[in-house]
């Protein structure tokens, strides 16, 4: 049985392309914001692992981050944020937020898959 990922990014391209990405190895569940997948995990959706963009509408990679880290049942799912903002203190704020990693836009795809399956090892 294929593992389970949510991308939550507004960028209808980078969402095909991230979806494109990891369908072969993922049941891949994308969404525009953070406010959807809060919905869509509410809903009793529990994703192997999560790829969120910071900068988006309604609810933000922060506050998205945020909700996650405070909920008991969501709080262990792997997560990384993706950024077309290569800002210092953006990555430690992620961080500190307790993000599992932090990619920049534009990211090598071989890198991001890495990334992805070194956390899956972990968890």
């Amino acid at each position: 049985m294929k593992k389970s990922m949510l991308i939550i990014e507004d960028n209808s391209f980078m969402k095909a392309l991230l979806g494109n990405l990891f369908s072969l190895h993922f049941d891949v569940k994308t969404v525009s914001n953070g406010f959807e997948a809060l919905e869509w995990l509410y809903e009793g959706n529990m994703p192997n692992v999560i790829i969120s963009d910071i900068v988006m509408p309604e609810m933000d990679g922060f506050e998205f981050l945020k909700n996650i880290r405070g909920s008991t049942f969501f709080n262990s799912i792997p997560l990384v944020m993706l950024s077309g903002v290569d800002k210092s203190n953006d990555r430690i704020k992620c961080l500190q937020l307790g993000a599992n990693d932090y990619v920049i836009k534009p990211f090598n795809p071989e890198e991001l898959t890495i990334r992805v399956q070194n956390l899956l090892k972990t968890a």
